[in-house]
């Protein structure tokens, strides 16, 4: 009994003393986001428009860009000068998305919903987080939910 004892208190002082997990990184965390940028993360072009779909989903709310397997809330990337469309496609769904105090867009906020769509043109390179809230109308509370992400502007 003594023996298992003392085994049992080595193997919690080892996985104890083994090294912490990293945290994920974020796309705007590393020195040259730009780089993460590829044909399967890019949507539009200067002369295509990029349509992004904004909805409420079970786990919160999700963006997701036009792009084939693109995930909601994944990281991806636009370059300057295209034209994009924030809209819902989910029925009777607002939303709110807030890039910061620093827009590629050059505006505070993209608020819209399921019969208002948004358009606005990607402007300043960089890499960008934004936070989501999506609501479905005429719910009743708890029906909103909230999402973050990351998007890349790069010249074109």
């Amino acid at each position: 009994m003594k023996r298992y004892a003392l085994f049992v208190l080595s193997l919690a002082l080892a996985s104890n003393s083994a090294p912490a997990q990293k945290n994920p990184k974020y796309a705007c965390a590393e020195p040259n986001p730009a780089q993460l940028c590829n044909a399967g993360n890019t949507c539009g072009s200067p002369s295509a428009p990029c349509d992004v779909d904004i909805k409420r989903s079970p786990y919160g709310a999700s963006v997701t860009p036009q792009i084939p397997g693109a995930k909601g809330n994944a990281l991806f990337c636009v370059r300057t000068g295209t034209q994009m469309n924030w809209k819902s496609t989910s029925k009777n769904t607002g939303f709110v998305l807030d890039m910061g105090p620093d827009s590629p867009f050059h505006r505070d906020a993209i608020i819209g919903g399921s019969d208002r769509a948004v358009a606005t043109t990607a402007q300043t390179v960089g890499c960008y987080k934004y936070s989501v809230g999506a609501c479905i109308s005429g719910a009743l509370n708890g029906m909103c939910a909230n999402g973050t992400g990351e998007l890349i502007v790069v010249a074109p």
